[in-house]
């Protein structure tokens, strides 16, 4: 499909890109001066929408956090009438009050859209049909791939998270060619699948991932085990509308964001300043068009970085790489920062493991720290080199994350599943 070809994704150059982004920078903060909460942010820096006369000037602007969501609760940061309101959504949130977002129609109709836009970029017309395995309620993720596949025109089954016989009955009779989940869930239905001996029994041809990462090989092994055409990958948080900010497309190259949408800085977590081009930090977001709750410079603590080459499928829309971790939920082991991600990056080395793994971290009576990753044979491996293995491993962990990690080899599948995210980090210090 080509660029020009497409319903719902513009194909602007980098000059159009530009002239929205410093129009809807104006705009966003004219119309947050209608909060009385983001006037009190905004005061310290004296910056009036007037002022901003390029994109290098949103550098002038604060940046703001969960903390001012949960500090307005219960509806933050609003800038509009609450009788403009037509819906709210609200982040899990683990601890303290959730973070509440409201939206407008036109919000609401955003969310939409960039998941429409997805689906698009991701091949999926309305000639699919999508089976959406994600959480429905006060979260984004069931709002938002209901109503983009709506929009595409697909067949929608709206099915949510858990209830695998049902999946596998629906699977079978309803002939979905697309499917909508967490990785986790997702690999947990291809393994139901598998062992049913189901694969020749239905139409799966794509699958959408997001809320947590979705390595290369994990995604490899469901490829196999569904007998995919292909997996994409998407981006997004409540804060940002909801799922759908950014996806890949079949070059697999980095994730396209909408630009006319969001401005995205990448700057390091410590200073707030930017990282050199290229380099991993962390995603500061500004939107573009939000009504409700607009965003200026919203931290994400998500860690990635921006793609600095166009992409060969020839859309001219911006892309970032993936998720690679969150600055907030960095390990601090023995004085060494790690990420998930990094952990993740190393077992992908080894074929003779899958992808699932747990790190556990403990304290001694002496007070010194350990850390044991537990990571997955691959499922035809056997369980004779698992001493030599764990040995390479940690050497490799070793040599990449300046940490000595003790490693264990389990079976396959031994690790819980889950319909939601997996837990992989369980720290007992």
């Amino acid at each position: 499909m080509s660029a020009q070809s497409y319903r719902f994704i513009p194909n602007y150059s980098d000059e159009e890109i530009a002239r929205i982004q410093l129009e809807g920078l104006r705009n966003t903060v004219s119309r947050a001066m209608n909060s009385p909460q983001y006037r009190e942010i905004l005061a310290p820096c004296g910056v009036q929408p007037g002022d901003i006369k390029s994109l290098d000037d949103i550098r002038r602007l604060p940046t703001i956090d969960a903390d001012d969501l949960r500090r307005g609760y219960p509806l933050p940061l609003l800038c509009v009438d609450r009788r403009d309101i037509v819906r709210i959504h609200a982040s899990s949130g683990t601890t303290g009050k959730r973070k509440v977002l409201a939206y407008t129609k036109n919000d609401a109709d955003t969310l939409v859209l960039q998941m429409a836009r997805c689906f698009e970029l991701a091949g999926l017309t309305q000639d699919d049909c999508m089976q959406v395995a994600v959480g429905y309620g006060l979260w984004t993720a069931g709002a938002a791939f209901q109503g983009g596949s709506e929009k595409t025109g697909m067949l929608t089954i709206p099915l949510g998270p858990g209830n695998l016989e049902m999946h596998m009955q629906f699977l079978q009779d309803m002939k979905p060619t697309c499917f909508g989940a967490t990785a986790s869930m997702a690999l947990l239905m291809a393994e139901e699948v598998e062992r049913n001996g189901l694969r020749d029994k239905i139409a799966l041809k794509r699958l959408i991932t997001g809320s947590e990462l979705c390595s290369e090989k994990m995604r490899r092994t469901i490829i196999a085990k569904l007998g995919l055409d292909d997996t994409f990958n998407i981006a997004g948080m409540t804060e940002m509308y909801g799922p759908g900010t950014a996806i890949d497309c079949d070059r697999h190259e980095g994730l396209h964001y909408w630009a006319d949408l969001f401005i995205i800085e990448i700057l390091d977590p410590k200073t707030l300043e930017p990282v050199p081009e290229g380099e991993t930090g962390e995603m500061v977001v500004t939107s573009l068009r939000k009504e409700a709750v607009p965003l200026i410079r919203y931290r994400t603590h998500d860690l990635s970085r921006i793609v600095t080459h166009k992409c060969s499928c020839g859309l001219n829309m911006p892309m970032h790489g993936d998720i690679v971790g969150r600055s907030d939920d960095m390990i601090i082991f023995r004085a060494v920062n790690i990420y998930p991600g990094q952990i993740s990056d190393v077992i992908g080395r080894f074929p003779e493991l899958g992808g699932e793994y747990q790190v556990e971290l403990t304290r001694d009576e002496r007070s010194v720290d350990h850390m044991k990753l537990t990571v997955e044979r691959a499922q035809d491996e056997t369980a004779g080199n698992d001493e030599a293995l764990a040995a390479a491993v940690s050497q490799a962990l070793h040599a990449s994350i300046l940490a000595r990690i003790d490693v264990a080899v389990t079976d396959y599948a031994n690790l819980p599943r889950t319909f939601s995210k997996s837990k992989r980090v369980i720290d007992k210090r």
